[in-house]
């Protein structure tokens, strides 16, 4: 006869059996038996400070590890203290379960009685339950099934009285999904094939969805005589070939926008070709072809015209693609390939390679001479996270990744204050790369309290603030429209956060000049001789480089 055990067990047991990688949460006393339950069955858990804090961070682990991450919080006020990064996580479409106590479906009265279910849609998560104890584990298989085929962020509530109730231990029964991978139709192929051929001028832009799929979509790259870029999700995927022109989009350089735009076809891999990637269809120049391959139909010409939409797997559909290409063609062709392009790419695909004026004042460094700095002093082995903000563009462009799983941008929603909680999270996914944090004073300042869960945790996270002292971009946004008094509301005094950065156990070095950065060197040694277990906070009083072009297109948008 089979053991009796409490359902919040047997859920914690299933998801353990389903191969979660890490969890991450707020405990209190309705999540408590099933959080225990996944560190007893081995799972690593992170006590965050901040539901909010814990739910990005799980969010960051599921995209830069090849796991799902998982969120757990107590009913009611802990499940809506998460819902931003919840919702960032959702909007990224992002393989992750938010394992939430709920109350008594007769606790009408409950303090923290609210419509979980509706919440969690309200964000665009997929709003799931443990229904009974009959049902726990076919609810739980159900939940990771979602989360990993459809690539969605499931809420899984577990009801007080339901996840106390008795049930039969059957874990032994899980069977661990393995999603499909979609194969593209003939017919959708040769006019891919088609279209490829005519174009003198091609570029191929891969998003998060042309992660798995880096060799195919080079290989046919290559013999179409395409230029190839990616969305700054995909940052790094393309490291290593002459003809990669980096991100697309607001962080473009003025040369990879000009190539891009002088594309008479486009082709995104896995990539929404959204307003940031397009820079609103400003890289589309008139009579340019655009075509979409995706895994998902409603994606297809979502949030701009196309002439061919391929429901397919980027790797599936690069490789066939190149199969009926050399049919038509048995010798690569050079179109956008040439030399040239490959010498003008080196010279100026990247920010840093660029000349700019250095506005450094003897009180403020100019944020793109610091960041230049650094990418040179920072191993090259990092991982690479971004909070939001009018500095964002900097880490972006100016710090170099070694891959695809290098760079960590949780920007879907937009939200200020995420940058330290993602960059835990990355960190924890890729344990055996440098940890760098690009984020604004503001941003920081909101989510600080999750420095004390990196010093706790040691980890050599380098967090690169750049300090203006306000929220950058407002300030410069509205400085043409409104001055004196009315910007104070997003002004704010100078702040010490290199101390403020001591007193949570971290190192914090305050820089105005690039001779202050040599302060920063001795943590460095440390790091290479493998003794490093601090945090470093770089405080960056920052000259202002008349405000970033990136976020005037997204006010513009807006």
């Amino acid at each position: 006869m089979n053991e009796q055990i409490r359902v919040s067990t047997l859920v914690g047991r299933t998801l353990a059996k389903l191969g979660v990688g890490h969890v991450f949460g707020v405990v209190g006393s309705g999540n408590f038996d099933v959080t225990n339950t996944l560190m007893a069955e081995g799972i690593p858990y992170t006590a965050a400070r901040h539901e909010g804090g814990a739910a990005t961070m799980a969010d960051a682990y599921s995209r830069m590890s090849s796991k799902v991450g998982v969120v757990t919080t107590h009913q009611g006020c802990g499940l809506s203290n998460a819902i931003t990064g919840i919702g960032e996580a959702a909007k990224s479409r992002t393989p992750m379960i938010v394992l939430t106590a709920d109350t008594q479906a007769a606790a009408t009265r409950s303090n923290f009685k609210i419509d979980q279910d509706a919440l969690a849609r309200s964000v665009g998560a997929v709003a799931d339950r443990i229904h009974s104890p009959a049902t726990a584990i076919a609810d739980t298989v159900r939940a990771f099934r979602t989360a990993v085929n459809e690539r969605r962020t499931v809420v899984l509530s577990l009801p007080l009285d339901v996840q106390s109730g008795a049930a039969a231990d059957e874990v032994g029964a899980v069977v661990v999904p393995q999603p499909t991978k979609i194969r593209p139709d003939a017919p959708a192929v040769e006019k891919l094939v088609a279209l490829i051929g005519a174009a003198e001028r091609p570029v191929f832009l891969a998003g998060r969805g042309g992660r798995g799929a880096r060799e195919e979509i080079l290989a046919l790259a290559r013999h179409a005589g395409a230029l190839v870029a990616t969305s700054a999700v995909a940052s790094g995927l393309f490291n290593g070939d002459p003809h990669n022109l980096g991100i697309s989009g607001g962080f473009s350089s003025p040369l990879t926008a000009d190539f891009i735009s002088g594309a008479d076809l486009i082709v995104g891999w896995g990539c929404t070709l959204n307003m940031w990637t397009m820079r609103h269809g400003r890289l589309i120049s008139p009579g340019t072809k655009v075509v979409q391959v995706d895994v998902e139909d409603a994606s297809l010409g979502a949030n701009r015209p196309i002439n061919l939409g391929v429901l397919g797997d980027s790797a599936l559909t690069a490789a066939d693609a190149l199969e009926a290409l050399r049919r038509l063609q048995s010798e690569p062709a050079e179109k956008y390939r040439t030399e040239a392009n490959a010498l003008a790419i080196k010279q100026g695909s990247r920010w840093r390679d660029i000349e700019t004026e250095d506005v450094s004042t003897a009180a403020a460094i100019d944020p793109r001479v610091l960041t230049r700095e650094l990418d040179s002093m920072l191993p090259a082995e990092r991982i690479v996270a971004v909070d939001s903000g009018n500095f964002m563009g900097y880490p972006s462009q100016y710090l170099a990744v070694p891959d695809e799983f290098g760079f960590c941008f949780t920007q879907a929603f937009q939200a200020i204050g995420l940058g330290l909680y993602t960059a835990i999270g990355a960190a924890l996914a890729q344990p055996h790369r440098l940890p760098v944090l690009g984020a604004g004073d503001g941003g920081f300042l909101m989510g600080i309290s999750e420095l004390e869960t990196a010093v706790r945790l040691k980890l050599p996270l380098v967090c690169i603030v750049y300090n203006d002292a306000a929220y950058g971009a407002e300030v410069h946004h509205f400085a043409g429209h409104h001055t004196g008094a009315e910007l104070d509301s997003v002004l704010f005094p100078d702040t010490d956060i290199a101390a403020i950065a001591r007193g949570f156990g971290a190192e914090g070095v305050t820089v105005r000049t690039v001779a202050d950065l040599a302060a920063v060197q001795p943590w460095l040694d440390s790091y290479r001789a493998g003794t490093q277990t601090q945090p470093l906070v770089i405080d960056a009083k920052i000259a202002s480089d008349g405000g970033s072009w990136w976020l005037a297109e997204a006010f513009q948008g807006h």
